[in-house]
């Protein structure tokens, strides 16, 4: 069983992943903000992070820095699902795979639950976590 973090802010989102996830056999742990995702992967020590980029406060990016300032979070493999069109982030997108660690871009406008699913595994069985 994976240990996931789910970092969205908008609570019907956070509780259709998270339900989603937990049938596909994870323990999830939801987080709205970036100091709780902080604080939630302090607890949980994930093997994944699933983050919306658009936070309350702090955004995504911002988590992304000081989640891989911490040595032990440096190697956690990171999902952005988010709102924000990857076009926006076109002259960025090598900055989030090389500095902050991300693995993979999905567009939630254009992404099933059953999409975000596979995506979710294939990434733990790249990182050789438990799935």
């Amino acid at each position: 069983m994976a240990q996931i973090l789910l970092v969205e802010p908008d609570q019907l989102l956070a509780k259709t992943y998270a339900a989603g996830l937990t049938y596909a056999g994870h323990n999830v742990v939801a987080a709205r903000t970036a100091q709780s995702a902080v604080q939630a992967a302090d607890a949980l020590q994930p093997d994944l992070v699933v983050l919306e980029l658009q936070l309350v406060e702090h955004s995504g990016v911002e988590f992304l820095y000081e989640f891989r300032s911490y040595s032990e979070w440096q190697n956690v493999p990171v999902m952005i699902h988010s709102h924000v069109p990857p076009a926006e982030f076109n002259s960025h997108l090598q900055l989030l795979k090389d500095e902050l660690g991300v693995q993979v871009y999905l567009y939630k406008p254009a992404t099933s639950l059953q999409f975000l699913l596979e995506t979710v595994t294939d990434q733990l069985a790249l990182a050789g976590a438990p799935s």
